[in-house]
């Protein structure tokens, strides 16, 4: 199994059990490992008082683009820390796509970085994140090792 073979062999492991995204209508796409895209529609269940995205569904869509970034080698890996930069509000009926790419990676430990746009191609946020690998396999005996 070649390295980008493993990585979508993760993401669809991951995603089969990940039923938050699944019911926020995000779907995900893994372009190599370290990287992903995860898109998601913004719906009127998913507004604020100001009639605008509300900020943690922002955030949730990131750290699932995070998520799948850093959850392509075979290494169970989890979120450390993360932050979010709010850049202009999503509205209903906005398509957001998130796509993190792996800014460094050494040992256990992981930097990632998101970015938000919408269907205009104009920045929405900015996140990143910092991953922990725990050393646990993902991807049942024979079905992952390099």
């Amino acid at each position: 199994m070649n390295d980008l073979s493993r990585a979508r062999e993760c993401a669809r492991t991951m995603y089969d059990a990940d039923r938050a995204s699944r019911e926020l209508g995000i779907t995900i796409d893994v372009t190599t490992p370290g990287h992903a895209t995860a898109v998601m529609p913004v719906t009127g269940s998913m507004l604020n008082g100001h009639d605008v995205c509300h900020g943690g569904y922002l955030f949730t869509l990131a750290d699932t683009a995070f998520a799948f970034a850093c959850n392509g080698y075979n290494d169970v890996t989890v979120a450390a820390a993360a932050s979010i930069d709010f850049l202009r509000p999503a509205k209903d009926g906005d398509r957001l796509t998130a796509t993190a790419s792996e800014r460094h990676r050494q040992g256990r430990t992981g930097i990632y970085d998101v970015e938000i746009t919408n269907q205009r191609g104009e920045r929405v946020a900015l996140f990143r994140g910092k991953s922990f690998a725990t050393g646990e396999p993902m991807l049942p005996a024979g079905r992952g090792a390099p």
